[in-house]
């Protein structure tokens, strides 16, 4: 009996590696395909329209106190706003906000998830607890950090006046830097107990054998979580980075009631906000609506890309 020798392979090639998709996953997708499909239709309904309708705006010089002087100029608006260098500072300023609230709060929300995950006692009453800022409304809260970083009354400059760079006179709304960090100071406190939320239920995922087994094998604390804990977190991580920076991106109360903008402390959504209600161009703010829409996508394209979650792996497929 003859057999078929199968041709030698190149020197320095690896055998393709084929993608194997079981049973279990073909269920979970249709049934994920189900279960989203009914919300999927609801928010194109609601929200359809008015992008499509910001879209059509955008492409028109178009004015509230003159409506009937609309005049068609195509992408105009869009070069105006690109050739604006008040729309890349801005832009700038939430970059800058977004990735320093998230950061930190990846940091704090880390720490609050781990000793949220070991603690015994009253543990309802200390998850409780921690989402409390959370619970509050954001105008609510920004207007409390505006009273705590107050001149006048505010409690801020009394209680860290011993550092050096911090006086009972200390105006943190006088300059730009000392805003912004009043601002982010703010966005922190308010939205890290989400952040942690997110990271305790990845980190309730990590098996406790892979742990007990790197501690057997004389890992220290650091290594375990570097090789172990983060490893097994990384889908969680990139859901709570995922939502914190898209949100982060959009912020706008916080400046609202704690600047109004002032000591160019304008975010994106802002801008937009000055254009389309205290200006009312419709068209220049349509054009920065579309803008901001467009950059959302791109921001969670990228975080996407960034952290290669493989999503069949981590729920045990692969």
């Amino acid at each position: 009996m003859s057999t078929v020798a199968k041709p030698p392979m190149a020197a320095g090639t690896k055998p393709s590696a084929k993608v194997v998709v079981t049973d279990r996953a073909r269920a979970e997708n249709r049934l994920g395909l189900r279960l989203v499909l009914p919300a999927v239709v609801v928010m194109l309904v609601v929200t359809a329209w008015p992008m499509l309708r910001a879209l059509y705006l955008s492409m028109y010089r178009y004015r509230l106190t003159t409506p009937d002087d609309r005049e068609f100029v195509g992408f105009s608006n869009y070069a105006t706003v690109l050739t604006d260098s008040l729309f890349w500072r801005d832009t700038w300023n939430t970059l800058l906000i977004m990735v320093v609230t998230v950061a930190v709060e990846l940091v704090i929300g880390f720490a609050f998830a781990m000793v949220m995950h070991r603690i015994v006692f009253a543990r309802g009453a200390m998850r409780t607890s921690i989402l409390i800022p959370y619970g509050i409304i954001t105008v609510v809260s920004a207007f409390a950090w505006q009273f705590a970083f107050s001149l006048n009354n505010g409690f801020v400059n009394a209680w860290f006046a011993w550092l050096p760079w911090i006086s009972s006179d200390t105006n943190w709304f006088g300059s730009h830097w000392p805003a912004m960090f009043a601002i982010m100071v703010s966005e922190i406190w308010k939205t890290t107990p989400f952040m942690a939320l997110l990271l305790l239920a990845g980190l309730s995922q990590v098996s406790e054998d892979m742990i007990e087994a790197a501690k057997v094998d004389g890992a220290t604390w650091w290594q375990r979580l570097r090789k172990v804990i983060l490893p097994n977190m990384r889908a969680a991580i990139m859901v709570a980075v995922l939502f914190r920076a898209l949100d982060a991106f959009r912020i706008f109360d916080n400046i609202f009631v704690m600047t109004r903008g002032a000591q160019d402390t304008e975010s994106s959504s802002f801008l937009t906000y000055r254009q389309v209600i205290e200006q009312m161009q419709l068209g220049l703010g349509s054009a920065l609506s579309v803008l901001l829409f467009l950059t959302v996508l791109l921001l969670a394209w990228l975080i996407v890309r960034l952290f290669r979650v493989d999503l069949a792996q981590a729920r045990g497929e692969g």
